[in-house]
């Protein structure tokens, strides 16, 4: 079993692009180096809505427990870098998590 940690978030279509590579070259890069206990992957999906972008991060962790190592006991609390700010829109102030037979 495997726990999914889902995220949403909304740009401007001029600020998709400076978004995507923020999260491809800075966030990702920045989680993968913390060598999280139980961290497989993060995936990143993005859809254009016309007048916004949204985008979702899917996270893969062996359990809940490795979430709760990552954020802590608000483990629902979504982590959002002030440079992510900067550009988004709006976005979910807390994370899904659903557990999943991988």
């Amino acid at each position: 079993m495997a726990v999914k940690r889902i995220w949403r978030g909304w740009t401007t279509p001029e600020n998709a692009d400076p978004y995507r590579d923020l999260l491809k070259n800075h966030v990702c890069p920045g989680i993968e180096a913390k060598n999280i206990d139980g961290y497989r992957s993060l995936e990143l999906l993005s859809r254009d809505l016309g007048d916004e972008v949204e985008f979702m991060t899917i996270m893969t962790f062996d359990d809940l427990s490795n979430i709760v190592g990552l954020q802590g006991a608000d483990y629902e609390r979504a982590y959002v870098p002030e440079a992510a700010q900067a550009v988004l829109k709006r976005w979910d102030q807390t994370c899904l998590h659903f557990e999943t037979d991988e």
